[in-house]
């Protein structure tokens, strides 16, 4: 089966690119859902799809644009609306929720713009909203493999600082951790994590790959590396399993993987429940 696929260039930067991609996005997912920060992936990425929109425009009103990649400027947007956010949430220190959804209208509001200017949708536009196997070129995957390398270092190197603010943020900040600047890091971090995820899942469905593995595995694990162990692993499935079926039933990559990673919550819903009635019926006995 794999065969197969290795024997186009295009497919293998697509499936080497979803390994990648499949390690980072539950790895910083395990972060934002202990945060409560689920619904910031959504809000970068329709800041991500403005910029992707930009591109486009501009790549064919500006000569001196053409041909330039829109991941890049995909990336300037999503690491700047997550400048904003964590700007935002500094601002509203009582309402720090709101910082998300301002973020999310703004990306929504530009990106039609851009749209309209473009003059709607296109074939790019659509693989970049839903995902799309041959559009990985081997600078994405190199691209991808540079920022896999940063956000696997920034986790190993400050994730006891991670640890702590995500938990306890107050306590943190007294043990004298530059909040701050940690928190700057982190969101930047995800920022790009989204932009380079969007090749594989897309725009629309890039917060499912962050979020959907940790909330199956925060029902079987039992630790908080154990939840980053479990959402690697659930992710991994989720993007290989994902992928050869979007090869071999022609679909979109983005919705395969995740219903795939829906399949995969549902197994771990039920697993739960049929090992908890197990305990009660022996504590009964």
């Amino acid at each position: 089966m794999l065969q197969a696929i290795f024997q186009y260039e295009f497919l293998q930067n697509a499936f080497f690119t979803g390994i990648l991609i499949g390690i980072i996005a539950p790895l910083l997912g395990a972060f934002i859902v202990v945060r409560r920060l689920s619904l910031i992936a959504d809000a970068l990425s329709h800041v991500t799809l403005s910029g992707i929109a930009a591109s486009l425009y501009f790549s064919k009103t500006v000569p001196s644009m053409q041909g330039l990649n829109p991941l890049y400027f995909g990336m300037i947007f999503s690491v700047t609306g997550s400048l904003f956010i964590e700007r935002l949430r500094t601002l509203y220190k009582h309402y720090q929720e709101l910082a998300i959804p301002i973020i999310l209208s703004g990306g929504i509001g530009i990106g039609v713009i851009f749209i309209s200017l473009a003059d709607g949708f296109t074939t790019d536009l659509f693989s970049y909203l839903f995902g799309s196997v041959s559009a990985v070129s081997r600078g994405d995957l190199y691209l991808i493999a540079v920022i896999s390398i940063v956000v696997i270092l920034v986790i190993f190197l400050l994730y006891k600082e991670l640890f702590l603010l995500s938990f306890d943020e107050d306590h943190a900040k007294a043990s004298g951790i530059p909040a701050k600047a940690i928190h700057f890091i982190f969101m930047v971090m995800v920022a790009l994590v989204i932009a380079a995820s969007m090749r594989i899942v897309g725009i629309l469905l890039v917060s499912s790959l962050m979020t959907l593995p940790v909330a199956a595995s925060i029902r079987i694990a039992r630790g908080f590396k154990q939840t980053i162990g479990f959402s690697v692993l659930f992710g991994e499935i989720s993007v290989v399993v994902g992928l050869i079926s979007a090869f071999y039933l022609d679909l979109a990559p983005g919705g395969t993987i995740v219903v795939t990673a829906i399949f995969i919550l549902l197994i771990t819903i039920a697993a739960k429940k049929v090992l908890s009635s197990r305990h009660s019926e022996k504590a009964e006995v």
